[in-house]
């Protein structure tokens, strides 16, 4: 019938993965090689181990190795090294760090030249070449303020393109939360359309070439990937990496350290450990059939604020912020933000006396008594000092004791140095992890 597409014009990719499933695998090449030259019968997927807590140079030598054992299997089956090469679509998962996901695609097609040159495959045509399907990363999304997705997919997409990926895939804005609605899969369909039409992405064929920055990471991400595709194949190939947890160990000690970055919110991420919004209505989507597996950069932040929202009244932390304004707002905003992305409530002594003299309320000043009696009408347990280093100099003992003396299980203070009465210090680079596990434990909140 008329519109209806011949078996030469049919394109994309059938799936099989021959390391899972050879025979399928090699049956399908078979065939798209004799019958269906537009299709590609095997995708090397790299998202796995990215979406295990692999680094960048990782994925790339996971992929680069599992696609040599497909071309093996894919050769020794009868094809020749042209058509192997032929066959093979890598997917690469796409970041919100633009520039190491444009180096990735760049070092990744560096990477599999180097093995058709090896292999003997032709200098040109489709044979030599790596096809690229992009998918926006899995770990980066979270369920927490999810609208800030948009953002991380957009950021992502834009990087696969300038990186020169022939495919990419937007996840919605609300993957984690569910099937995703109308609206969240317009958005992403139509994230394509604007980089493509409106910002100009794909006038050039590498955008990002000769920027010597992009350059030099492009080289030092394609030589750390070789390494780790040369240890592979010592450890006698993918299958037997696999087999023998060589590859797991290596991605869970990439996950260990990138948590421990997390955690001490070296790494942020806006919404979750930054900026939260404890007041934020999460959209509900229905659920999604089975799990998704592996790592959420965001899942240890999200867990702890789904914890105190489960709770029947919301743990909270008083903020002694002590002296004028200018002295503790720094601080005090600091450790708001901090106890927050917990999902711990913080209060101030103008929300803890809201029918006192505001001036009053507002501007407790130094006064050890007036800032007690501010965490006694906050109904809060646990307090935290906040103020300059001088002014701690002066007073926090003082208002230490006195937060002691009004019932304080806990005091913290939000910067450096050692006070009697203060049982630990916030700061930036501390274990935030760490500080609001410990405050649940002291709130009685069982974890």
């Amino acid at each position: 019938p008329a519109g209806e597409r011949g078996p030469g014009e049919l394109a994309g990719n059938l799936g099989a993965d021959p390391l899972r499933d050879p025979e399928t695998a090699i049956d399908l090449a078979r065939r798209c090689v004799a019958d269906l030259p537009g299709l590609r019968a095997v995708v090397v997927d790299g998202t796995p181990y990215h979406d295990a807590g692999g680094s960048d140079a990782e994925e790339l030598g996971c992929s680069v190795a599992a696609g040599v054992a497909a071309l093996r299997i894919l050769t020794g089956a009868g094809l020749t090294v042209d058509e192997a090469f032929g066959q093979l679509e890598f997917r690469y998962a796409a970041t919100a760090d633009q520039f190491l996901t444009i180096a990735k695609l760049r070092a990744a097609r560096r990477l599999w030249a180097r093995v058709a040159e090896v292999c003997g495959a032709a200098a040109s045509g489709r044979g030599a070449g790596q096809r690229q399907h992009a998918v926006t990363g899995s770990a980066m999304m979270t369920a927490r303020d999810p609208w800030v997705n948009m953002l991380r997919t957009t950021l992502a997409c834009f990087a696969a393109g300038t990186g020169g990926a022939d495919a990419v895939t937007v996840q919605p804005f609300d993957a984690r939360l569910g099937l995703p609605d109308a609206f969240a899969r317009r958005i992403a369909r139509n994230t394509h359309a604007l980089l493509v039409e409106e910002a100009g992405v794909a006038r050039v064929i590498d955008p990002a070439g000769g920027s010597w920055y992009v350059e030099r990471l492009t080289e030092e991400l394609a030589g750390k990937a070789w390494e780790w595709f040369q240890e592979i194949e010592r450890a006698g190939g993918m299958a037997a990496a696999l087999e023998s947890g060589l590859v797991a160990r290596r991605t869970a000690a990439t996950w260990e350290r990138r948590s421990a970055n997390i955690a001490h919110r070296r790494d942020p991420i806006t919404g979750v450990s930054e900026f939260p919004d404890l007041a934020e209505r999460i959209p509900v989507r229905r659920a999604r059939p089975g799990r998704a597996g592996g790592v959420r950069y965001a899942q240890e932040f999200e867990a702890l604020r789904d914890l105190a929202d489960a709770q029947e009244s919301r743990p909270k932390v008083f903020l002694a912020t002590i002296g004028p304004v200018a002295a503790h707002t720094a601080r005090a905003s600091f450790a708001a933000n901090l106890f927050q992305s917990g999902g711990i409530a913080t209060v101030t002594a103008a929300a803890a006396a809201p029918g006192a003299d505001p001036a009053a309320a507002a501007a407790p000043g130094v006064d050890p008594g007036r800032i007690a009696a501010a965490f006694t009408a906050s109904g809060a347990e646990v307090a935290c000092l906040c103020s300059s280093d001088r002014l701690y100099g002066e007073h926090a003992e003082a208002v230490a004791a006195a937060l002691r003396q009004a019932g304080a299980r806990k005091v913290w203070l939000a910067g450096k140095g050692e006070f009697a009465g203060v049982d630990a210090n916030l700061h930036a680079g501390c274990d935030a992890l760490g500080v609001l596990r410990t405050t649940f434990d002291d709130l009685g909140v069982a974890r």
